[in-house]
C-alpha cells in the first residue's frame, strides 16, 4: 500500500507496491508536481553510509524534514541527528523520541538554546564566534554537561558546488582561543568543519584533516571528537567523473591514520547522500516553444538546485500516457510556472524531441533539497506525494 498526501490529508491509494511510476502517472494523471518517494532506498542509503563511514552519522534535517524520510533514515539504523533550528528539534523528537540531537546551527537565537536544553535535553552545541560561547553558557545556566564543538573555516574548496567556509567557521587564530575557552566548560570537546555540499574531489577532506591536527597541535588542547560535516556527493547528469561516498570515506580514514587522530570520536552530517536517490519528482509540461517547455514546477518549487545560479542538471525522463515518443531526443531549457523570468533552468535536459503539453516530465534525485526549499511564491508551492513501496 502506498500513501497519497494531498493538502495534508492522507488518502489510501492501493496496487502501488512494486509497481511503475509509468502505471503510478498513468493512474493519477497529476496536475500538480508529484513526489514520488521510496523509503526503501532511502534505509538501504542509511545503512551504506553507516557499514562505510568508521564513526556516527548525524542526519542533516535540512536535507529533506519530511517525516517519511526521517522514519526510513531511522529504520536503517540513524540514531543521531544534525539539527539547525528549534523546529527541527521539534520534528525530530516528535518521531525519534530517543534520538540524539546535535545543535550545528553556529549562530542560534538565545530562546532556541534555552528551549533545547531544558525541553528537549540538547546536549551538544556548536559555535565559531566568542559570543556564541557566552550565549550558550549563559541560556544553559552554567550547564555542566555540555558537549560543545568549534566550528572552523577552511580555505576555499574550489571542487565543492558550494563553499560552506564562506559563512560560518572560526579562523585559526580565532579557533585555538575558541578551543581553551571551551575545553573547561565542555563535558566533551570537538572540532567541526564542513568541505562544501556536492565536493568533487576526496582530497579535501585529507586536507582538511591536516588542518585540524595542526590546529590541535598548536592549541595544547585535548580533543575529544571530529565532525567531518557533510559534502558526501550523489551523481547528477554530467557528473560521471564525481568520486563516490567510499572515496571520501577512504580518503577520512586514510588522513586520520596519517595525523594520529584515529583515536578521536568520529561524526559526519550526511543529508544529501542519504536522501537524494530515494525520490522523484513528476512536473507537468503546460507548454512548448520551440526547445523551451513551460512546465508546473521551478525554481521557486522543487528545482532550486537547477536555477541557473547553481546549475545541476537533473536525470530526467519522460513519460506519456496516450501515446508512445518517437524514439529521437534534444536538449531543452525549462521555465517554471511563476511569472518572474528568474524561474527558468538552463539544462539542457535530454527529452523526447517530440515531448508536449499534458507530458511529464520525471526528475531524478529529488529526495534531497526539493521539498525542502520549496516556497508558495506565486501560489505555486503545492506539491502532492506518493510514498511507494517497490
Amino acid at each position: 500500500m502506498s500513501t497519497y498526501l494531498s493538502q495534508g490529508k492522507a488518502l489510501q491509494i492501493r496496487h502501488y507496491k512494486d509497481s511503475s511510476l509509468q502505471d503510478l502517472v498513468a493512474h493519477l494523471r497529476p496536475a500538480k508536481p508529484l513526489y514520488v518517494m521510496f523509503p526503501k532506498i532511502m534505509k538501504q542509503s542509511a545503512q551504506a553510509f553507516s557499514s562505510a563511514f568508521p564513526g556516527t552519522a548525524l542526519y542533516a534535517v535540512k536535507t529533506n524534514p519530511d517525516p517519511l524520510a526521517i522514519k526510513a533514515l531511522k529504520s536503517g539504523g540513524i540514531r543521531a541527528f544534525d539539527v539547525a533550528s528549534l523546529a527541527e528539534i521539534q520534528l525530530v523528537k516528535s518521531i525519534a523520541p530517543r534520538a540524539e540531537l546535535h545543535f550545528m546551527h553556529p549562530v542560534k537565537a538565545p530562546e532556541d538554546i534555552h528551549a533545547a536544553y531544558f525541553s528537549y535535553d540538547v546536549r551538544h552545541f556548536v559555535l565559531d564566534h566568542e559570543d556564541e560561547l557566552f550565549k550558550i553558557m549563559r541560556e544553559t545556566e552554567l550547564a555542566q554537561d555540555l558537549n560543545l564543538t568549534v566550528r572552523i573555516a577552511l580555505p576555499k574548496n574550489e571542487t565543492a558546488l558550494i563553499d560552506f567556509s564562506s559563512k560560518f567557521g572560526a579562523s585559526l587564530e580565532q579557533a585555538i582561543d575558541l578551543l581553551r575557552k571551551c575545553r573547561p566548560v565542555s563535558r566533551h570537546l570537538g572540532l567541526s568543519f564542513h568541505v562544501g555540499t556536492q565536493t568533487t574531489d576526496p582530497s579535501v577532506y585529507s586536507k582538511a584533516i591536516a588542518y585540524c591536527a595542526a590546529l590541535i597541535k598548536q592549541s595544547g588542547v585535548t580533543i575529544d571528537n571530529l565532525n567531518v560535516g557533510g559534502g558526501f556527493p550523489v551523481a547528477y547528469e554530467g557528473d560521471d567523473q564525481i568520486c563516490t561516498m567510499e572515496d571520501c570515506v577512504d580518503a577520512i580514514k586514510q588522513a586520520l591514520a596519517t595525523h594520529k587522530l584515529s583515536h578521536l570520536k568520529l561524526l559526519a552530517e550526511p543529508g544529501r547522500v542519504l536522501t537524494a536517490r530515494g525520490g522523484v519528482l513528476v512536473t507537468r509540461v503546460e507548454l512548448r516553444k520551440d526547445d523551451m517547455l513551460y512546465i508546473n514546477d521551478g525554481v521557486y518549487g522543487g528545482l532550486f538546485d537547477a536555477a541557473k545560479w547553481v546549475g545541476t542538471r537533473y536525470p530526467v525522463s519522460a513519460i506519456s500516457c496516450d501515446r508512445a515518443f518517437d524514439g529521437s531526443v534534444q536538449g531543452f531549457r525549462l521555465a517554471g510556472p511563476t511569472c518572474d523570468s528568474l524561474d527558468m533552468m538552463s539544462g539542457p535536459f535530454e527529452l523526447p524531441s517530440d515531448i508536449g503539453i499534458g507530458d511529464w516530465i520525471v526528475f531524478e534525485n529529488c529526495g534531497a533539497y526539493s521539498q525542502a526549499l520549496r516556497s508558495d511564491f506565486n501560489g505555486f508551492g503545492h506539491a502532492d506525494i506518493v510514498s511507494m513501496e517497490a
